[in-house]
């Protein structure tokens, strides 16, 4: 379970009604993405959170679309919505890649719940292997496209 700002998600969707809108990305070296969605004029890249915070396989129903981040994060369910009093800093116990995928703790009905850093789904790096595989897959459409034409 995380929390995330509410100001930091743009829209939430069933995995079923992005079907359309989502492209497979094919050999990228980023397996919490498989899929680019594309809505408007925007493209975001869909990560699964599960993968991307080590948790057994799932089968996600959900998709938040972020506001300002190119991601789209793949979720199981909405626990709840709620009012945060205030978010407190990561303690110094954590010291790996939680410290960028966390901006800091909410303590929420007995329970101390991680918030996440929106930036924190995909490094710069991640982004651009991702846009190069994307580029990569929109040629290799594009050529069988015209050998076929």
């Amino acid at each position: 379970m995380f929390g995330i700002a509410a100001s930091s998600v743009q829209e939430i969707r069933s995995t079923d009604s992005m079907a359309g809108a989502a492209n497979e990305i094919e050999h990228t070296n980023v397996p919490k993405v498989r899929h680019m969605l594309e809505w408007g004029h925007r493209t975001s890249y869909v990560v699964n959170a599960g993968m991307h915070f080590g948790l057994p396989a799932t089968r996600p129903a959900l998709v938040l679309i972020l506001r300002e981040a190119r991601v789209a994060v793949l979720v199981d369910k909405i626990d709840r919505m709620t009012e945060v009093a205030g978010v407190h800093p990561l303690p110094r116990a954590f010291t790996g890649e939680e410290r960028r995928w966390y901006s800091g703790l909410a303590y929420v009905d007995d329970s101390v719940i991680p918030v996440v850093q929106p930036s924190g789904f995909l490094t710069q790096e991640e982004l651009a292997h991702l846009e190069r595989a994307a580029e990569a897959g929109a040629a290799r459409s594009e050529m069988q496209g015209a050998a076929q034409a």
